[in-house]
């Protein structure tokens, strides 16, 4: 990867301390651990100073990120302090993360919605409920799939706010259901799944996950139509669906083993095997991993790059690389929801999911 500043000038060096100190936001102990090495690095060279106590906790940190920069040269220390102090500033300037639209909360009750220098962000925002995905969530979801398709912007997001990426499906999606009405309402909910996942398949633009902390349930098999997952190290993927009776979705019993090879696949979806983000990344579900107090910035940083590039060839690019198998995600798709509708409708799955559920309660 190319980096932003090629050979920092002392002006960029300076100029960029002077902007260190306009930051609102706390970046956190690590970012500015390292912020300070670089500086010494940078001013004084090599760390030659003794070693503090271990009981002096705050300069003996100080000195091991120093330390810890080794040999680096005094102008490559410039250079990469310019770089880490442009991307805070550039991260704080246009904050996306966490979008807000003042149009997002009148159309959406559970999403917010922003299109902004060519990103279109939805993001899942039911922080409180861990973004648990309800019935009305998934129609807004494709709401904004369909505007996000049809809007001007070059790559689309899906992000989630708060601690969770998220939790999948809540619970109480299954637990209302009226006495001797189950068959009907395991088919409805089929036809809404079936929709959901299709409007995934068929979106024409680079869809972007942005995973920002633990995804549970159908937020980690939707991955595999994304094209590209960016995820934070604190992030894990599972998909517990046979603790809760029921089968894979959002086509991830062809994606999956297509990314990982069957057998660590059936690891994931027959024995709820949790990946860290660094496993789901071997294994090919995320694309690549950054550091939890830098996760946003660096992330950002890589999407504002695409939004630059053509919009019209990286549609028809996406749209080429998609049409090779577009049939057989509707197929597989169309077959995962009628298994799930059979399901649904078991003692077996009925009664893990009531268990699930009275076991979430009692914890909170």
């Amino acid at each position: 990867r190319v980096p932003l500043t090629m050979g920092a000038t002392v002006e960029d060096f300076n100029r960029a301390k002077d902007q260190l100190g306009t930051l609102k936001k706390d970046p956190g102990n690590e970012v500015k651990l390292k912020i300070y090495a670089l500086f010494k690095q940078a001013t004084q060279g090599p760390c030659n100073t003794p070693k503090p106590s271990m009981l002096d906790f705050v300069n003996k940190a100080k000195w091991d990120a120093w330390k810890s920069l080794g040999s680096v040269s005094q102008e490559e220390a410039r250079q990469k302090y310019v770089e880490l102090i442009r991307l805070l500033i550039g991260d704080e300037e246009s904050i996306q993360a966490a979008p807000t639209s003042a149009g997002s909360s009148a159309i959406f009750k559970t999403l917010l919605f922003n299109t902004e220098d060519n990103i279109t962000t939805i993001c899942l925002n039911r922080p409180e409920k861990k973004n648990a995905i309800t019935v009305p969530m998934y129609s807004e979801i494709v709401k904004a799939l369909e505007m996000a398709s049809k809007d001007d912007s070059v790559i689309t997001v899906i992000t989630g706010s708060g601690e969770y990426y998220s939790s999948g499906n809540d619970l109480n999606n299954f637990t209302s259901v009226p006495e001797g009405d189950i068959e009907k309402k395991a088919k409805d909910a089929a036809e809404l799944l079936k929709g959901f996942v299709k409007a995934f398949i068929d979106f024409p633009k680079p869809l972007i996950a942005v995973v920002n902390g633990p995804a549970i349930g159908i937020s980690v098999t939707l991955l595999g139509l994304f094209d590209v997952v960016y995820a934070t190290e604190r992030a894990t993927f599972h998909t517990p669906f046979s603790q809760l009776g029921q089968s894979p979705e959002g086509c991830s019993s062809y994606t999956f083993p297509k990314m990982m090879g069957a057998a660590k696949a059936s690891e994931v979806l027959l024995f709820n095997k949790k990946l860290t983000a660094t496993e789901a990344c071997e294994r090919g579900l995320v694309t690549e991993v950054f550091p939890d107090a830098t996760f946003q910035i660096e992330v950002w940083k890589w999407l504002k790059a695409y939004s630059k590039l053509p919009r019209n060839s990286l549609a028809l690019s996406k749209q080429l690389m998609r049409a090779v198998e577009k049939e057989h995600l509707y197929a597989v798709n169309a077959q995962e929801v009628q298994r799930l509708a059979e399901c649904w409708q078991s003692d077996e799955c009925l009664n893990a999911i009531v268990n699930s559920f009275f076991q979430a309660k009692a914890k909170l």
